[in-house]
This record gives C-alpha cells, structure tokens and sequence, in this order.
C-alpha cells in the first residue's frame, strides 16, 4: 500500500517485513504495520474523539486523515501540543529502555523515572499528577518544568490522604532506667493530627525504644534543640521527657544505646523540642531516591558531552535495610501510603513480603532539591 502525499514528502507505507522475533509471537509474524496505518485506525476502531500527540507527529496528521477517509471510516480530530519536559531526568522511550537495559534501573517502574508506573510505584497519586498538568497547562510550545513543582503537588494530597506513623531509620537504642521491666502501655497517635476526629492507632511504650541518632548529640552545638547530655527532649505522643543518664559506646567509640530517666511531660519544664519513637517495631526495608542524573539537562551535549549515560547520580538510590516502623502498618497493603513522622512520605512496595515490609520514600516533607 501507498499513500499519495504532497510533493517533497516521504510516503508512508503500511507495514514492513522484517525476520525479527517478536517479544511476544516470536516468529510467527514476519509483518510489522506502520505507526501512519496503525495510528489512525486503531483511533478509529476504539472511537477516540480527540487522538492528542506530541508536536513531532504534526506532519502524520495528513496521513492520518487521508487512511480514514480513503477507507469511508470514521477520523477522529488529530491535536497535537508541546511535549512537557521534566529536568533531571530523560522522558524519551528510546533513552529509557537503555537505561533498563544497562541495569541503571530496575525495570520501567524503577522509582527514579518519571514513567507513570513509576510515579505510580513510587506512590505519587493520579489527583496529584493531574493537578501538576492543571498548573502547568497545556501549550504547544515544548516546556521543561523542575520536578519540585510536582513534588508540590504530591505534598498537597498525601497531607490530606496519608495517616501518620512513626519510624526510625537510623536506629539508637534507648533504655528507660526509672521503668520497671516488663512495664507496658498502649500510647494512641492521630492519623491525622490537624483532625484528630479522623482516626486514630495504638503503638506500645517500653522501657526500650528507639530513636534516631540524629536526634541526640554527644556535644552540644549552637541551635541543636534534641537531646543532648545536658538537654532534655519529649516523646511525641508519650506524654513523657526524658533525659540522658549514661552513654553506652561500643569497642570503635560509636554510641550504640542511651540509658535515659523520664518523667511526666505535665511535671516536667517544657522541653525545646518533642522527637518521633517506636518500641516493640517492625523491622522494614526503606529506599530513599535523590535524582537519577547529576545535571538538570542530562541530554544536552552542552552540560554532558558524552551523553546522558555517564551523567548517572552514584547516590540515587540509597537502601536502608533495618530501619524500623510502628507496627499500626502490619496490614498494610502494595501502594498504602503513610507519613513517617518527621521523616517523610512513603508508599509500601511490591517487593514487600509477609516477612519484611518494603517502603519507597515518595517525597520529602519540605521541598528539598537534591531529593524526590
């Protein structure tokens, strides 16, 4: 088959024979149809109203009308805009499978890309996604937006969809001295503390919790509020302050337990800061993703002359094996999404088992440029 353009013009044909197999027949076809055949009729087929591509098929748009109206069917309307680029990342299919194909990434739904079954893994919600497309808008010049205008977006409907949890990525162990051993209480945390009406868990207080080591320092440093020697800190929820007795260090100097007194936040001078905690947790797997790519124009000869492939961040993907969450998440399931108190939000993974729960780190909780 043969489609009469005008003058100066390829002409499209409808297919090409090429003895390749087919990832799915294998070789039972030898015939592949053209995107110029496929692309209209199958619009046609599926009574698109509006076929709406990107700026670069705009000189298809001839064939498009001709193949339908040459076999008497209905054409849908052809638009075509600007394709709407991201920084930091390569949007194009043929750039995306080399990185699946290296090993950069995992598969097309590796968090790092900006697919939609990535985002979707990652766990950006649809309304977020079509709210980013409502700011931006849609025009046919071609634009490229940073990504923190989506991760914007993203913060707007995870506060409002996603209960908070507590976790602790970088465990410090932390034992309450004044407690007695097998003492135990159930502490209620908000899912939603600016609405507390709408729901609530449960989590236990032992006399062992964990806290982050960032929250305490051995050396008292000029604006640090957490917990110092001398400087208590309060539990959030717990209704407690405690204060550093001992220091417990192992043979390399590395503090590796706190032994601490508490007393009733009601008693107690109002501490600078209240920090976030876990006792009796569940061990997870947390993945916390920075960038795929060092520079903003990855495919700009002008940033990475050698091409995008050497632009890769080593630290894009940073894997934290033992941190430890709350146990409210125990039947949590794929894509739930929580915010870890004073970390971030994230959304449990399809790797995750009935053994050990899997969490993608879906953004930061304050925009951060080095971070989605």
């Amino acid at each position: 088959m043969k489609i009469v353009m005008e003058d100066g013009k390829m002409d499209p044909v409808a297919y090409r024979i090429k003895f390749t197999a087919h990832h799915r027949t294998g070789d039972k076809w030898c015939i592949y149809p053209t995107y110029d055949y496929t692309h209209c009729l199958c619009d046609s087929i599926e009574n698109i109203t509006h076929s709406l591509c990107t700026k670069e098929f705009q000189a298809r748009r001839s064939s498009y009308f001709w193949l339908c109206n040459a076999l008497d069917v209905y054409c849908p309307v052809q638009w075509e805009y600007g394709r709407l680029n991201l920084t930091y990342t390569v949007v194009s299919k043929r750039k995306i499978i080399k990185l699946v194909e290296t090993g950069i990434v995992s598969n097309w739904d590796d968090p790092r890309l900006f697919t939609l079954t990535a985002l979707r893994r990652r766990g950006f919600p649809p309304e977020a996604i079509n709210n980013f497309c409502a700011r931006v808008g849609v025009t046919v010049a071609q634009t490229t937006t940073e990504p923190h205008l989506l991760e914007s977006c993203v913060r707007d409907v995870l506060n409002e969809q996603a209960p908070r949890v507590m976790a602790v990525l970088e465990p410090l162990k932390v034992t309450i001295t004044n407690l007695a051993e097998n003492a135990k209480s159930d502490v209620r945390v908000p899912d939603f503390p600016a609405n507390e009406a709408r729901g609530s868990h449960t989590v236990p207080f032992t006399r062992m919790i964990f806290i982050e080591q960032s929250d305490f320092r051995e050396v008292m440093e000029k604006g640090y509020k957490r917990l110092t020697p001398d400087q208590p800190v309060g539990l959030r929820h717990a209704g407690y302050v405690i204060s550093v007795q001992k220091i417990i260090k192992d043979a390399q100097g590395k503090v590796v337990e706190l032994e601490v007194n508490c007393c009733s936040s009601d008693t107690a001078e109002k501490p600078k800061a209240f920090i976030h905690w876990v006792s009796q947790p569940l061990v997870c797997e947390v993945r916390l993703y920075e960038r795929l790519f060092l520079h903003k124009y990855p495919e700009d000869p002008s940033e990475v002359p050698n091409g995008f492939l050497t632009d890769i961040n080593p630290l894009s993907l940073h894997t934290i094996s033992s941190a430890l969450v709350d146990t409210s998440v125990k039947g949590a399931k794929v894509l739930d999404k929580f915010q870890f108190e004073r970390v971030g939000y994230f959304s449990l993974d399809p790797d995750s088992t009935a053994d050990k729960l899997v969490f993608n780190r879906t953004v930061t909780l304050k925009e951060d440029p080095g971070k989605i």
